[in-house]
């Protein structure tokens, strides 16, 4: 049993916010992004929020401090996009390694500052290599003339999560959490790589987050929850769950759907409510933790926070309205009773 199992069977554990959305407070331009190294880049790179672990670190170290400093137990790498195929948009994929490393390094960085402020706080805080979906998938063609066609391969797919977990392993983190995921396919071609990597070593924990992308509970590759949680079991996770896609509102059904048939722990960070007629979002931090509370009492989740539009005070009121609560307890399974 890991550190984080341990801590997992004592209380519920609480993730941290939006990495973009506390970016987009800093109102950064392109030299921003750029930096000095980059100032001559022969390509825009406003946007590539990656980037800002090696052009802005102290930016990227100072938000994962406010998520500590708001109660988070776990603080997400800013990787969403450090991968070879995904950099491809800015023609950066050379430094998909490097921003691994330097992502993780932040995240380090902050939990050493935390401690440094905190020495009263003696809980233990856990960097997770956030794994990201991509922007091409393995199930759906791009063409709708060619239904058959792919714009990447699953070899292809998992050489370039290898590349991202090396990295993030290398940068110090503690746990990989393969995120967001629509296509399973990519999921299991990131499992793969996790596999293959660790094959003949001690294992990472990993924790696996699906979306739910509409109102029809599926996922956007077709599948239902029930079909995605078989399809990635086996990869035995310290936790399968959702994020993005729904506010917590409309995601409580798919929770307790969740709940009930997961075998690991289960994790849930939803955005803050559904995003207005301007892309924004409106919810509350009270009335996000007000309902990630409820799910709480009834015994749903043993790993809850927030995605898009959530802020250090959505996990703040988060933190506060779960700490007392007991975590979910795992099942026992038929096997476990022969």
């Amino acid at each position: 049993m890991s550190f984080i199992h341990e801590e997992l069977e004592k209380r519920i554990l609480v993730i941290d916010g939006a990495m973009g959305t506390m970016i987009q407070r800093h109102k950064l331009e392109e030299e921003d992004y750029r930096g000095k190294r980059f100032k001559d880049w022969h390509s825009d790179v406003k946007g590539n929020n990656d980037l800002l672990s090696i052009t802005q670190p102290e930016i990227i170290t100072g938000i994962h401090l406010l998520y500590l400093e708001a109660g988070a137990d776990i603080i997400e790498t800013n990787t969403f996009s450090s991968t070879v195929i995904a950099q491809a948009d800015y023609d950066m994929q050379a430094l998909a390694y490097e921003l691994n490393v330097a992502s993780a390094q932040c995240a380090r960085n902050a939990i050493k500052q935390y401690k440094t402020l905190h020495p009263e706080d003696t809980k233990p805080k856990f960097v997770a290599g956030a794994i990201g979906p991509l922007n091409k998938t393995l199930s759906l063609s791009p063409d709708v003339n060619n239904p058959g066609y792919r714009a990447v391969t699953f070899d292809e797919v998992v050489a370039t999560y290898t590349e991202q977990i090396k990295g993030l392993v290398d940068g110090g983190v503690d746990i990989l959490l393969v995120e967001t995921i629509f296509d399973t396919l990519n999921a299991k071609a990131a499992i793969y790589a996790i596999k293959q990597f660790f094959r003949g070593k001690k294992e990472l924990p990993i924790m696996i987050s699906g979306t739910i992308t509409d109102a029809s509970g599926r996922t956007l590759s077709g599948q239902t929850l029930e079909a995605f949680y078989i399809s990635v079991k086996h990869a035995n996770p310290l936790s399968i769950g959702l994020n993005c896609a729904l506010g917590a509102q409309e995601m409580r059904g798919h929770i307790e759907e969740l709940s009930g048939i997961a075998a690991c722990y289960t994790s849930s960070y939803p955005n803050a409510g559904l995003p207005n007629a301007m892309g924004e979002y409106d919810e509350q931090p009270h009335e996000t933790a007000h309902f990630i509370e409820e799910w709480a009492n009834n015994g749903w989740v043993n790993i809850v926070g927030g995605c898009c539009g959530t802020t250090p005070d959505h996990i703040k009121h988060i933190a506060d309205h779960v700490r007392k609560i007991e975590p979910r307890r795992l099942p026992v399974l038929e096997s476990e009773l022969v």
